[in-house]
């Protein structure tokens, strides 16, 4: 009874994660970090606190409630108003409950107690928060661990949480935030397998996406069969960020589908399309990104466009292994990129000379890619003891400076945009427009753009993507066409053959599909 109550499952072919097995190995890899960074009489109790449900403005509705991340990630806990602590002397866990008023049952269902929460989070002990600072005293730690820092993507500040008797206790900020998201940085054998179940999804999502696809449809109804196809066939019933179905121009917008450009557009014959869209299981997420011809057949140029970008992202998966530089990466991205339009002849001079003068930017004004995890754009790119932001042109906007570590697991998600914004001003430019073959751009500049986007896990060798779509010309023109995803006979993608089938990854004891 209490090994079910302590599973997450959405149902038959869903992946069945057991907490214990999950959260248990994540709490091992906090503890002993912060037992490595404090002197044993520092050693104290993490006390993270969690998410409270947020009403529509200031209506009596709500937006659906999820877990905030750094709870979700010791404790996998679902409801809202809950704390967690973790002695960092012994391990002993312990969650605090909101304690409800029985007439919430006729609103909510039966309220449950401590001894339900128990079982269900596989912890020591669990409590009612109008007891918890009480409890923690007691506890005699020499002091309570709370976050405190700065989200290096958002630039959000993370304020230490206030309680009731607080002030009664011994409040450490210095310590929690560093390591904890370095522990996130580095994911565990059952973060990876629930990684690979999103990203399996994702990819068949994708394809469906892809066979679906007809001129005349609206961005819209592309977006449609990606939700459906995720939550109908794998139980996740969010997405980690908002859907991006841009066809035409519109794929030159990075973050195209917001609510002023909600995927509003027909796609039309001829359109090139750019799709950017993951599914989330367990609040953790994929993020894939393919781009296709909406009538299936690529036109010369768009196969150009496409090509160089397909070169630069095979070329930065080739190169990836522990030690090696990410903004290295990015500007071998940029090379490849550049080469592939100069070849096509968009562009003018020396390869080398073009990245030194910033060219690249100009076409991939973003990052290369993203750490990923229980946050799209998952914690750990930049803090203390870490290489800082590059501040040039295409390089201010990585999300990490670092070099990759086994463990980590990072988007690759070069792109190529033919953007106004940027573009009309380089023709003017002295030091841009002579590499510039204006003539040669113009023809380009309403086809939008092309982003190819894996996760990928950094192993102890090299790389290994999650993500299994159609990459080539080819591959993307045969499914279209119908071909069953994945295929042999024309398949050209290198690919591990593990990633087509889940159950042949999942090894980790308590974790599979079901």
């Amino acid at each position: 009874m209490a090994e079910d109550k302590c599973c997450f499952y959405m149902g038959p072919g869903t992946l069945k994660i057991d907490r214990r097995a999950f959260h248990g190995p994540i709490q091992q890899g906090v503890l002993q970090r912060m037992q490595a960074a404090l002197p044993e009489d520092k050693r104290g109790i993490i006390l993270l606190k969690g998410g409270d449900v947020q009403p529509v403005y200031t209506t009596d509705g709500e937006i659906l409630f999820r877990q905030e991340s750094y709870l979700h990630y010791l404790f996998g806990v679902n409801e809202d108003g809950f704390w967690g602590a973790l002695d960092v002397r012994n391990g002993r866990s312990m969650l605090f409950m909101p304690r409800l008023p029985a007439s919430y049952g006729v609103w909510m269902g039966v309220i449950q107690g401590p001894n339900y929460y128990k079982a269900k989070y596989a912890v020591d002990d669990v409590a009612y928060v109008d007891d918890m600072s009480g409890m923690l005293a007691a506890a005699g730690a020499p002091c309570i661990h709370l976050l405190s820092g700065t989200n290096t993507d958002s630039g959000t500040e993370v304020q230490p949480p206030s309680f009731e008797g607080s002030d009664k206790l011994t409040l450490e900020t210095a310590t929690l935030f560093r390591e904890i998201n370095e522990a996130r940085v580095h994911k565990t054998p059952g973060e990876i397998v629930l990684m690979k179940y999103v990203n399996h999804l994702g990819s068949r999502a994708h394809v469906a996406m892809m066979q679906g696809c007809k001129p005349g449809m609206m961005e819209y109804q592309a977006e449609s069969i990606f939700r459906h196809f995720t939550y109908s066939k794998g139980g996740c019933r969010n997405q980690g960020y908002t859907c991006i179905a841009a066809s035409g121009s519109n794929g030159a917008v990075l973050h195209y589908g917001h609510g002023g450009a909600p995927n509003d557009a027909q796609m039309l014959d001829g359109d090139l399309v750019l799709f950017d869209m993951g599914c989330e299981y367990y609040r953790y997420g994929s993020d894939i990104t393919c781009s296709w011809p909406v009538n299936g057949k690529f036109t010369p140029q768009q196969a150009l466009l496409y090509n160089a970008v397909l070169d630069a992202h095979r070329s930065v998966i080739a190169a990836m292994a522990p030690g090696v530089s990410w903004p290295d990466l990015h500007t071998l991205a940029y090379r490849k990129i550049i080469g592939g339009l100069a070849a096509g002849g968009l562009l003018q001079g020396d390869i080398e000379e073009m990245i030194a003068a910033e060219v690249g930017g100009l076409f991939m004004p973003h990052g290369l890619g993203h750490l990923i995890g229980i946050d799209t754009h998952d914690v750990g790119g930049y803090g203390d003891g870490f290489p800082e932001r590059i501040q040039r042109p295409g390089y201010k906007s990585l999300r990490t400076a670092r070099q990759l570590e086994a463990g980590m697991i990072i988007t690759v998600e070069p792109g190529c945009y033919f953007n106004p914004v940027l573009l009309l001003p380089a023709f003017g430019d002295p030091v841009h427009s002579k590499f510039l073959v204006k003539e040669a751009i113009q023809p380009f500049m309403s086809m939008g753009g092309v982003r190819i986007e894996d996760n990928v896990v950094v192993t102890e060798s090299g790389s290994l993507s999650l993500t299994d779509v159609p990459r080539t010309v080819k591959e993307i023109e045969a499914v279209m066409a119908g071909a069953h995803w994945p295929f042999g006979g024309v398949r050209d993608t290198p690919v591990d053959e593990t990633q087509n089938s889940i159950a042949g990854v999942v090894a980790v004891p308590g974790i599979a599909v079901a």
